[in-house]
């Protein structure tokens, strides 16, 4: 996509929120105007790709420690384009099932993981909790624990949208032994120029809205949260042998929940 070639079908003049933070984690799958957009806001917050990187590293971290419990069930909503170290990669005998709604993401998901064992990609949105968990039941067992994973996402759902409504819902849908795996962007973690991150978005294919830490904690009620409970991304259970809490940049937080 590095030739700006644009796919049948697909918007390449308004920034979109996946592509950008592809560019962030220094993947190719993006476009002129996600690459204008993103470098506005690595204007503002050069550390913004070394959130990026440590957001990732969480969700490495918080998936290999499910399926070491027993944990063999992974839905990823709003999955992004396949990076380097994406779920499936860091466990082994687990279905994965990948969700997401942007067509550029659904197209390089299912050309680059469609044949990987254990592996299924599903067009799906977030916001349509009972309608995206009956798809999922065409894969997953619904009467075993899954873990559910919302990384980098809810922060792009509006208020409007009733985010703790939707993430209720889907504690309300999932069995009992699940888990939640969830971050958000808090501005209680953010450089003051967090603002003008948020005016750049409204341009894009999602508004940006940072939530502070009394909202991300709604979001988790009727969850049991694991140590070290609500936490910045690189303080979630760090992995000595890996150079993640040495790179700058953590303006997510971040939980695992498990319902009882």
């Amino acid at each position: 996509m590095t030739s700006d070639r644009v796919p049948p079908g697909i918007s390449a003049s308004v920034p979109n929120v996946a592509r950008m933070y592809d560019y962030y984690l220094g993947g190719k799958d993006n476009f002129a105007a996600d690459r204008e957009a993103a470098e506005k806001v690595l204007a503002l917050i050069p550390e913004v790709r070394g959130d990026a990187r440590n957001s990732r590293a969480f969700l490495q971290r918080a998936v290999r420690h499910l399926r070491q419990v027993g944990v063999d069930q992974f839905l990823d909503i709003g999955s992004g384009l396949p990076t380097s170290g994406h779920v499936h990669e860091v466990i082994d005998g687990a279905k994965v099932v990948y969700v997401d709604n942007d067509p550029v993401v659904l197209t390089h998901s299912r050309a680059l993981l469609g044949s990987s064992p254990g592996v299924t990609v599903q067009e799906g949105d977030l916001r349509r909790p009972d309608e995206l968990m009956e798809q999922a039941a065409e894969v997953l067992d619904l009467s075993r624990p899954i873990a559910l994973l919302v990384v980098s996402l809810l922060h792009f759902v509006a208020d409007t949208e009733d985010p703790a409504g939707i993430v209720h819902r889907y504690r309300d849908l999932l069995p009992a032994g699940s888990h939640l795996v969830l971050t958000h962007v808090a501005p209680d973690t953010m450089p003051a120029k967090a603002d003008g991150v948020s005016a750049v978005y409204r341009n894009a294919t999602s508004p940006f809205t940072p939530r502070k830490r009394a909202v991300f904690e709604t979001f988790l009620e009727g969850f049991e949260i694991l140590e070290p409970g609500i936490v910045n991304t690189r303080e979630w259970r760090p992995d000595p042998t890996t150079d993640s809490s040495r790179v700058s940049g953590d303006y997510h937080l971040c939980a695992v929940g498990l319902k009882r």
